[in-house]
């Protein structure tokens, strides 16, 4: 059995349950990034309340693959690019590994700086370059406070940005209610093939390759005294799964909220397809207040899951090829594609949907070894999944890995 699954903390350490919660707020970010966003507008305002059941699907998906890489943390005291640099036998298959885990990243990150950027834009008429500098440059900061003021300094700051995402892109709400009628859209259904498509695009960008690194990590860096040595194991599994809970049924509920939002408001609307044109379709509908909440709701969005993106980026280096480079210099050198995108005026919403194919690859090299792991009890001793745990995570990873071929295929065929 591992040390790692045997080891506590010395009994003085009690700190209240509410002080262990945190870690999957800050992954939690990555269910609300500018390209769900963008997915879920399009749904609501195309097909009404049809898709409902898709996001709410997704989030229970969620639930167990991030508890798991949350999990692993724990048990292990090590992330999961770290496990998984340990079991290659090269290290040019760790850096293979390492490579398409830093093109997810970068992709992840491309679309939360221009949605960034989009947001600045929106709100200060900004142009789309220097609002990607300057969401890069928030996001530094944001990464400057991980790591000189620790991790619970980040995931408080992250928390409150997360809060406002929930009030922006919830507060339309308030104006435009949705009629009883949404509550059909949590009956499962499709409407043709257009319907299966934009399905299998919510559930294909549900759960982020980043999201499961990072979540690892945090939980890794958080449950820590001052000498290094772990809290108890099975309480902080406890909390865990209170924690989970809570950061998903946030992330959730704000998903559900943007597609009812605009089911009700925005139908048959031309051009919400955008983040631009949500943003103006939105403001037609429900007033310039509202509209101007969503881009704040946008821009928060686009500043926490950068901050995110890069944190995950810098710990799938150190992990998989054992490389340490500053946060802050690390997000100044994946910000280069992203403005470069800017720059040469690449539709935003374009590489949006780009973004997400590049992720669509990424998934099953994160999900597989994550359940594959958590199984073991070489891995997790006493704390090993549960047959029925991993007979779940491999229903779950077989579907997501076979929604996110069927886009890449729809996607290059034109389909």
């Amino acid at each position: 059995m591992p040390k790692t699954a045997e080891r506590t903390a010395s009994p003085l350490l009690r700190p209240r349950p509410i002080w262990l919660l945190g870690p999957a707020l800050v992954a939690g970010v990555a269910y609300l990034d500018p390209g769900n966003v963008a997915a879920n507008m399009t749904a609501g305002a195309r097909y009404g309340y049809l898709l409902l059941w898709v996001v709410v699907v997704g989030n229970l998906m969620a639930w167990l693959i991030q508890y798991l890489s949350a999990k692993l943390g724990i048990v292990t005291g090590k992330s999961l690019p770290e496990v998984l640099g340990e079991r290659f036998g090269s290290r040019a298959g760790r850096i293979a590994y390492w490579l398409q885990a830093e093109a997810v990243a970068m992709a992840t990150d491309v679309a939360e700086v221009i949605g960034g950027a989009v947001a600045l834009w929106l709100l200060f008429d900004i142009p789309l370059v220097a609002g990607g500098a300057i969401t890069g440059a928030i996001s530094m900061a944001l990464l400057w406070l991980q790591t000189r003021r620790g991790p619970r300094v980040f995931e408080i700051v992250i928390t409150a940005m997360l809060v406002v995402i929930a009030v922006g892109f919830t507060a339309g709400l308030f104006v435009g209610p949705p009629g009883a009628e949404a509550f059909g859209g949590l009956v499962p259904r499709f409407e043709g093939p257009d319907t299966v498509l934009l399905a299998a695009s919510i559930l294909g960008a549900t759960v982020m390759p980043h999201a499961i690194y990072a979540h690892s990590s945090l939980t890794r860096d958080r449950f820590r005294s001052g000498d290094g040595e772990p809290l108890a194991v099975p309480r902080l599994l406890r909390a865990t799964r209170w924690d989970v809970s809570i950061a998903l049924a946030i992330a959730g509920t704000v998903n559900v909220a943007i597609i009812v939002l605009a089911a009700a408001n925005l139908a048959g609307v031309e051009g919400t397809d955008s983040l631009e044109g949500a943003h103006a379709a939105i403001g037609a509908a429900l007033g310039v207040g509202v509209a101007t909440m969503f881009a704040i709701g946008l821009l928060a969005s686009g500043l926490a899951s950068t901050a995110v993106g890069a944190y995950a980026g810098s710990e799938i280096m150190q992990g998989l090829v054992h490389v340490r480079v500053p946060v802050t210099t690390r997000r100044l050198v994946t910000l280069v594609p992203a403005l470069a995108i800017l720059a040469l005026g690449v539709d935003p919403t374009l590489a949006l949907v780009l973004s997400q194919v590049v992720l669509s690859f990424g998934i099953p090299f994160a999900l597989v070894p994550l359940v594959w792991l958590t199984a073991r009890r070489t891995v997790m001793g006493e704390h090993a999944n549960r047959w029925w745990t991993t007979a779940l995570g491999a229903l779950f990873a077989a579907a997501l890995v076979t929604l996110n071929v069927l886009l890449l295929v729809l996607t290059f065929t034109g389909a």
